[in-house]
């Protein structure tokens, strides 16, 4: 039995808009213009509760999430670390954005933090919950921003430090590809910025608003492909 191959980065996460539209040229990715954009892997979107501890609505929540997880331990982390190694081993720039408030009571957040539901988190810069994880943490003078927004460019000065270092392309990963991932690519696309998201070093809350997004996205605001087809790119 035979099963089909998977679809060539230039004709996947097409959305009706693209159905009909050509191939994307090969990304022309020059040394000294090219940064990998690490998104809100942070340590408090990945710790878990003891299941033993929890009631049934509890419970219910965990077990939904356990796809998310699975994904980013087996996949999302181990795709970011592969592009951190590559990154660094060439001498490109790899760049870190994180959610986190600088005021203890979170009253410098914006609106979209502040809102009831799963957003609402209070995240102090300092504390354990708001840092990157360990696995993927930056090295040396490796940048860090801290937004208060989901754009990674709105919230900060990001887009004047890319502009500074000469950056034109930014490879994008990490989490939420429907939040902030979304939201970074956006501004980055309104500035001018080319954008590459890596799908599988990227993770929404479930498998079905991860792909809806990246269908939503491509070839508008970023282009979408795998790790390996990044890496085979890379000068």
């Amino acid at each position: 039995m035979t099963t089909d191959a998977p679809l060539s980065w230039k004709r996947a996460h097409r959305s009706l808009y693209y159905a009909l539209a050509p191939e994307p040229a090969d990304p022309v990715l020059e040394r000294g213009k090219l940064a990998l954009l690490v998104i809100d892997v942070q340590n408090v979107y990945l710790k878990r509760p003891d299941p033993a501890t929890l009631d049934a609505p509890a419970r219910a929540a965990y077990d939904a999430w356990t796809p998310f997880h699975e994904r980013m331990h087996g996949i999302v982390i181990p795709a970011i670390q592969a592009l951190q190694a590559r990154f660094r081993a060439d001498g490109h720039e790899v760049l870190f954005a994180r959610i986190a408030c600088h005021t203890r009571d979170g009253r410098d957040r914006s609106l979209s933090q502040k809102l009831p539901g799963w957003n609402n988190l209070l995240l102090p810069k300092d504390e354990w919950e708001s840092q990157i994880v360990p696995a993927l943490a930056p090295r040396g003078d490796e940048i860090v921003v801290t937004k208060t927004t989901d754009s990674a460019l709105t919230g900060t000065n990001l887009r004047l430090i890319l502009s500074n270092l000469g950056i034109a392309h930014v490879v994008c990963c990490g989490i939420f590809t429907d939040q902030c991932i979304s939201s970074t690519v956006r501004s980055l696309a309104d500035e001018s910025f080319q954008a590459i998201v890596v799908e599988d070093a990227c993770a929404a809350g479930s498998d079905a608003l991860h792909r809806l997004e990246l269908e939503i996205i491509n070839m508008i605001y970023c282009q979408v492909m795998r790790k390996d087809d990044l890496l085979g790119y890379l000068p």
